[in-house]
């Protein structure tokens, strides 16, 4: 069979780019540590209240100083309301939704996760800088959606 020699060359240029592509993306997954999630973990989504540590949510202090935050999220507000964290706090959020699809983010700190029932989202940061940071559900939810926000104050 014959090529003719243009087409050999972008054959040649197009393979060439999808290696460049295929190695700057795995490069990048190196460095930055980017893997597959490991540890998911499921729950009941009617059976949110009554599970620990989801009965209880909100922010629980650990021995080695750091902190977890428990959130639930449903139609149309996040569970706790308010969350107070002291500056310098390595909080790991864990969220889940007891109904539909949510999102939880904090647009200031790259908190970016999707909540969905069933299954509990992991996301942590630490708060390096105070005042009042903004939670928001960024996926639609519901005609209530746009009500959907709350607060994380950091002092």
């Amino acid at each position: 069979m014959h090529i003719h020699r243009s087409e050999r060359i972008w054959l040649t240029f197009g393979l060439a780019m999808m290696a460049v592509f295929l190695a700057t993306i795995t490069t990048a997954a190196v460095v930055d540590g980017i893997v597959p999630p490991s540890n998911v973990q499921t729950i009941d989504p009617a059976k949110v209240s009554q599970t620990p540590p989801f009965d209880h949510p909100g922010l629980h202090k650990l021995a080695n100083g750091s902190y977890e935050a428990y959130y639930v999220a449903h139609i149309f507000s996040f569970e706790p309301h308010h969350l107070s964290v002291p500056l310098g706090a390595h909080v790991t959020f864990y969220v889940t939704s007891t109904d539909v699809e949510h999102g939880f983010s904090v647009p200031e700190t790259g908190i970016n996760t999707m909540v969905t029932p069933g299954w509990v989202s992991t996301v942590s940061h630490t708060f390096t800088k105070p005042g009042k940071y903004l939670l928001v559900c960024n996926e639609y939810c519901g005609a209530g959606h746009q009500l959907m926000a709350d607060a994380i104050e950091v002092r």
